[in-house]
């Protein structure tokens, strides 16, 4: 296990501390979020999607590929259990565009819950929702939680959570969630879900996006989005031969 956790470390960039403490928790998930891509390449070439633990790890930390939230948080789930944080995987409902809401297990999402004696409570972490808070979110905390990244907010009614971000002038929900613990086997349906349905998102269209220092860049079906300190530059891939050369130098993936 040593040896993998230095071999996941490395691959995500991260030489630091290692003790399971917030600060320890905000570097790994930056350093995640800036590394590993959100990515459903094997979507669109045929290739299975499979979660247990070997698996990802051959596929992210070897291979050095991506990939969506079942594999992104579920390794990482991994890692930091390894390293003596208490995780537990919850399930989360997605909104779209559009403001629907999506099923039950439609993403998976992290809690982090560290020492109480430190202060420092429960948290929402999150390295496979693509474009979204760099770092984690604290749950008790009903307030606007600033990042480099954007404006975000945890609020719930009971049992249902949700987790906000503000677009322009408004807050929008980016998913709902509760608290229950769950395995990575109760998301097996759905990972099988957004590789096949047509009613997935991931079927629809080719993504390959990571954090960069100074924003964002993006690979989106042909057009490639670079987003730099709050300018938007977008350009149209020409070519198939294009998209690969893009995958292979933005983003480190071999197709």
């Amino acid at each position: 296990m040593a040896l993998q956790i230095d071999a996941y470390l490395q691959r995500i960039g991260y030489a630091g501390e290692r003790a399971p403490m917030l600060d320890t928790l905000r570097a790994l998930q930056r350093a995640h979020m800036l590394n590993v891509p959100f990515e459903n390449v094997n979507v669109w070439t045929g290739v299975p999607i499979v979660t247990d633990e070997r698996t990802l790890f051959e596929k992210i930390v070897v291979r050095r590929r991506g990939g969506f939230c079942y594999e992104l948080n579920g390794l990482f789930a991994t890692l930091l259990r390894a390293l003596g944080f208490d995780v537990t995987l919850l399930a989360a409902r997605v909104v779209n565009g559009a403001g629907e809401v999506g099923p039950e297990f439609d993403h998976l999402t992290l809690l982090v819950q560290l020492d109480p004696s430190t202060g420092s409570g429960r948290w929402l972490s999150d390295v496979g929702f693509g474009d979204s808070f760099i770092e984690p979110l604290r749950l008790d905390d009903e307030r606007e939680q600033v990042q480099a990244s954007g404006a975000y907010r945890i609020s719930h009614d009971d049992a249902q959570w949700v987790m906000l971000a503000r677009v322009v002038d408004e807050w929008k929900p980016q998913y709902y969630f509760t608290l229950q613990p769950r395995r990575i086997e109760d998301f097996a349906e759905m990972c099988v879900f957004h590789q096949s349905s047509p009613q997935s998102p991931f079927t629809h269209k080719r993504v390959c996006s990571r954090a960069t220092h100074e924003g964002r860049i993006t690979l989106s079906d042909m057009r490639l989005i670079v987003t730099c300190n709050g300018e938007r530059d977008e350009r149209v891939l020409q070519s198939e031969d294009d998209v690969r050369v893009t995958l292979r130098e933005q983003f480190g993936i071999e197709v």
